[in-house]
């Protein structure tokens, strides 16, 4: 069993930063890939990112890539999400995910899910 708690979430401005962690219970994370998603109202919750057990191999979605950046500390069973030059359509609740080993892009192949952390751009 793993439980996740996100947390960083926010309000921005456009072009901002912000970073989101993920902190894991649960001896086995180093074992576990994790994956970023994030749901903006009236959508459907869409893949972000993912970074495998090891954090020797990343996907992100092309929305995404060049501006955000995940990474894992596996001696503190924490994720991170950098995300940097912010758009309006990044607004989302951005919740992290869990799976055995290797990435995954499908929300049906996480096992575990956080409650949620809620980010929001403005212009």
């Amino acid at each position: 069993q793993v439980q996740l708690v996100e947390s960083g979430g926010g309000l921005v401005q456009a072009g901002g930063s912000l970073r989101l962690s993920c902190a894991a219970s649960g001896r086995t994370f180093s074992s576990y890939a994790m994956g970023w998603f994030r749901q903006a109202p009236g959508k459907e919750r869409e893949f972000v990112v993912a970074i495998d057990w090891s954090g020797g191999n990343t996907y992100y979605a092309d929305s995404v890539k060049g501006r955000f950046t995940i990474s894992r500390g596996n001696a503190k069973n924490t994720v991170y999400l950098q995300m940097n030059s912010l758009k309006l359509e990044d607004t989302a609740v951005y919740y992290c995910a869990a799976r055995p080993y290797t990435i995954a892009k499908s929300r049906a192949a996480y096992d575990y899910w956080g409650q949620g952390t809620q980010v929001t751009v403005s212009s």
